[in-house]
């Protein structure tokens, strides 16, 4: 039975992955895919029975988790800086405009003769669960399609959609309680919770993210393949860690990533790499299981894809826009009508609202499974409609940067083919004054044969970090330089930093001695053999 659901399971991410690649070709957004993916193998589609709530909600909150990490990851200070403000702004106000301008435009629409009437808690409700733009769909588009835009307008986009899931979340339950009428808590109440949440979410994510980048940096482990998946359990604990602290556990993990990110730590390429490729593992298995769960024929009835439909039109031409409009009056001076109009557009729903709307089912509210085929028909409509059309979008309304396109005919491969072809290794050291005794220039260093230093990293006292610099032979080193070399000789890296020193010894010697000490010393360490001792 284990074999079969393995199966499946792989026929399901090959098929995923293959459909990623055809869509790609059409410009239709791989995320959408993986829902119909999904939708294809369920009950209406191959048969394939998938009806788990908990479950399903479980995969989400996890996958959402690693994918808000990741992001946080990939985000640079020195990137968002300029932006921090409008940022944040979207991400706080901007959620509970679109949840309002919804909820309350819904509700009016239900008093014509042409809808039924809904009650307005749960209309707020519906607002809510679609609130926040999906930072999984934000990153996947943006970053695939390669999009360079002006105003700084991407990494503005990228925090909202990376920051904005917290107040989503609060709004969602708050609603939730209100329509089962467990609670009725004032305006108050509900900024105060919000605002409680938030400042403990974004304390525990940066104290956590610094102590672990600080944990990381002092362990030492032999098997370095380990360091990635420290690093992915110390992602898990900063969410469980701030859900049992009454924080938001969203907004912590993906601080908790902006700090990893910002630092430096052990094996840092290999992590980034590594989460790279668990994000878009997360992504798949989150979609996949979101489209298994819901069944299409309940979305063709009426009292389905009529309000999807209607609330799809209301968010994307009325809620988003009114909302990104006034969050940014602030900035009208940096951000022309055509940057905000585009902003108001990649207000892209994915897999956050229908988390959310997991939680209105599992919380047994009224009319919960219509709320999530709702929502969930509004999400396809979102990424079709608006997905599709933002590379259109951005030349339409002149926000992307001119790049010249170098066409290159180089055949296509991997930078890691040919390091494995040349067998070659690489290490760091660091530079000391005993090294560079009588020649600061690379040039004499003593480095052994095959060997080439191809990166410093040099510390630096202002604000703008370290300095990266490709070395020459006439490069003056320094104490406290950090040289990248590679070489084809392991033997020779092991025992790298003894060859410098045992070099820089024999500098102020006479050349007979200091060449015999030198030839001496090599042999001792099975770096020079007898057949090139010449």
């Amino acid at each position: 039975m284990v074999e079969f659901y393995l199966l499946i399971l792989s026929v399901l991410f090959i098929v995923s992955i293959v459909s990623d690649k055809i869509g790609a070709k059409f410009g239709v957004p791989a995320l959408l895919l993986f829902l119909l993916v999904g939708m294809i193998f369920g009950v209406d589609g191959l048969g394939l029975n998938f009806a788990n709530i908990g479950l399903a909600q479980a995969i989400g909150t996890c996958a959402l988790c690693i994918i808000l990490f990741s992001g946080g990851m990939d985000t640079k200070f020195e990137t968002i800086r300029p932006i921090l403000g409008q940022g944040i702004v979207l991400a706080t106000i901007g959620v509970v405009l679109m949840a309002g301008f919804t909820g309350i435009t819904w509700w009016l629409l239900g008093k014509t003769p042409l809808l039924a009437t809904v009650p307005i808690a749960s209309c707020l409700l519906i607002g809510a669960t679609m609130s926040s733009t999906d930072s999984a769909s934000v990153f996947s588009i943006l970053r695939t399609k390669k999009i360079k835009l002006k105003y700084h307008l991407q990494p503005m986009l990228e925090l909202e959609s990376g920051s904005n899931d917290p107040v989503a979340y609060i709004l969602t339950t708050t609603m939730i309680g209100i329509v089962n009428a467990e609670f009725v808590p004032s305006a108050l109440n509900i900024a105060g919770t919000i605002l409680l949440q938030i400042i403990i979410g974004a304390l525990v994510g940066f104290l956590l993210g610094n102590a672990l980048v600080w944990f990381i940096n002092k362990i030492s482990i032999s098997n370095q393949s380990l360091y990635p998946i420290l690093v992915f359990a110390s992602c898990i604990f900063i969410f469980s860690a701030t859900y049992y602290l009454a924080g938001n556990p969203y907004l912590a993990v993906y601080i908790g990533g902006l700090m990893f990110g910002n630092n430096k730590f052990a094996h840092k390429t290999s992590t980034m790499n590594f989460f790279d490729g668990i994000s878009w593992l997360c992504q798949l298995i989150m979609f996949l299981t979101l489209g298994l769960l819901v069944n299409p024929s309940d979305m063709i009835q009426s009292e389905v894809w009529l309000p999807a439909l209607i609330i799809s039109v209301i968010m994307i031409f009325i809620a988003r826009p009114l909302s990104t409009f006034i969050c940014l009056l602030g900035w009208r001076k940096t951000l022309p009508f055509n940057a905000r109009l585009f902003v108001s557009w990649v207000g892209l729903r994915g897999a956050s609202p229908i988390i959310f709307a997991i939680l209105c089912v599992a919380a047994q509210v009224p009319n919960g499974n219509q709320i999530f085929d709702i929502v969930f028909v509004c999400t396809l409509i979102s990424l079709l409609i608006q997905g599709t059309s933002i590379p259109y979008a951005a030349k339409l309304l002149k926000v992307e940067e001119e790049t010249k396109e170098q066409h290159l005919n180089i055949e296509a491969t991997s930078e890691t083919d040919i390091l494995e072809e040349a067998k070659s290794v690489s290490t760091e050291i660091k530079i000391t004054e005993e090294m560079l005794e009588g020649s600061n220039l690379l040039m004499d260093l003593g480095l052994p044969a095959h060997t080439l230093a191809i990166m410093v990293r040099r510390p630096r006292r202002s604000r703008s970090g370290e300095a990266l610099f490709v070395p020459t032979g006439k490069t003056d080193l320094r104490p406290n330089d950090h040289l990248l070399v590679i070489s084809n000789d392991k033997n020779a890296l092991a025992d790298l930093e003894s060859i410098i020193l045992e070099h820089a010894k024999h500098k102020n010697i006479a050349m007979p001695v200091a060449f015999q000490g030198a030839i001496k010393y090599l042999k001792s360490r099975k770096i020079l053999s007898k057949k090139n001792k010449k």
